[in-house]
C-alpha cells in the first residue's frame, strides 16, 4: 500500500509538475506578487488540460501543440473552442 501512494505521489509529479516545469518554464518565473503568482499558476494548468484535451495532434508533444496553438489562430481556436479546423 505504501509503494502504491508513493507511485501515485511520482505519477502526479512526472505528469503535471514535470510539464509546467519543462514546457512553461514555472521555475524560473520571477513573479513577487503572490496573488499574480497563483493566477498564473491556474493558467498554466488550465493551458497544460486545454493541450492534452487536444486529440488532433496526439503525437506531437505538450511543447510542439503549445507553440502551433500560439503561432496558428485557427488551431488555438480550435483547441479552445473545438471549432472545425480550416482545410488545406
Amino acid at each position: 500500500m505504501i509503494a502504491y501512494a508513493i507511485r501515485q505521489h511520482w505519477s502526479i509529479e512526472n505528469g503535471l509538475h514535470w510539464v509546467l516545469d519543462v514546457v512553461f518554464r514555472e521555475d524560473e518565473m520571477r513573479v513577487r506578487n503572490r496573488v499574480l503568482a497563483q493566477n498564473l499558476a491556474a493558467l498554466n494548468r488550465l493551458a497544460v488540460s486545454l493541450i492534452r484535451a487536444d486529440k488532433k495532434n496526439a503525437k506531437a508533444g505538450i511543447r510542439a501543440r503549445r507553440k502551433k496553438a500560439g503561432w496558428d489562430t485557427a488551431h488555438l481556436e480550435y483547441s479552445l473552442f473545438d471549432a472545425p479546423l480550416p482545410t488545406k
